[in-house]
């Protein structure tokens, strides 16, 4: 049982402080690894009627039926046209499985949590989904604001969200 426990720790402690880092427009993004599932590109997307704009509708992922989230839109930003580059960062939200469209994944940082800093009080909305700002060491211009995965959805949003994971869970019976 022991064992068990230190692979748990181990797994744990070799993801920390560690961010798959992606561009929304100028901006770069990070989200903690150990909440990224897997990153996929762009697929044919369903749309769902009745559900906020920022929910684009639902994608197939090996049968499993996935909500996703444009997160330009989540930001209150304008729609882009989506490209080869777009990706879809599928992400797991308190047991939800989610999609995050973004306009390009680049890479997985180590930062620090001496190198990050909180976001400034600025009482933008936005703010809200900003856990920290990264600062990144190679580059003294550069800083990753650092999502904080666990606001980005109010308890409405993952409701629904979680509603739409579920249907397909009941199809796949």
């Amino acid at each position: 049982m022991d064992d068990d426990k230190s692979i748990i720790e181990e797994d744990e402690d070799t993801q920390k402080d560690k961010y798959l880092t992606f561009g929304l427009a100028e901006e770069t993004y990070g989200i903690d690894i150990a909440v990224v599932i897997e990153i996929i590109g762009i697929q044919t997307i369903t749309n769902v009627p009745e559900v906020p704009e920022y929910v684009r509708g639902i994608i197939n992922l090996r049968g499993k039926i996935i909500p996703v989230v444009d997160m330009r839109l989540r930001f209150k930003r304008s729609f882009r046209e989506y490209t080869d580059r777009t990706c879809v960062v599928v992400i797991d939200v308190h047991d939800v499985l989610i999609g995050l469209i973004v306009d390009g994944v680049s890479e997985v940082l180590t930062i620090s949590s001496g190198d990050v800093v909180p976001p400034p009080d600025l009482k933008a909305s936005q703010n809200k989904y900003i856990r920290g700002i990264g600062k990144l060491k190679d580059d003294k211009e550069n800083v990753v604001l650092l999502l904080d995965w666990e606001r980005l959805f109010s308890e409405e949003d993952e409701s629904l969200l979680s509603d739409i994971n579920d249907n397909s869970k009941e199809d796949e019976v």
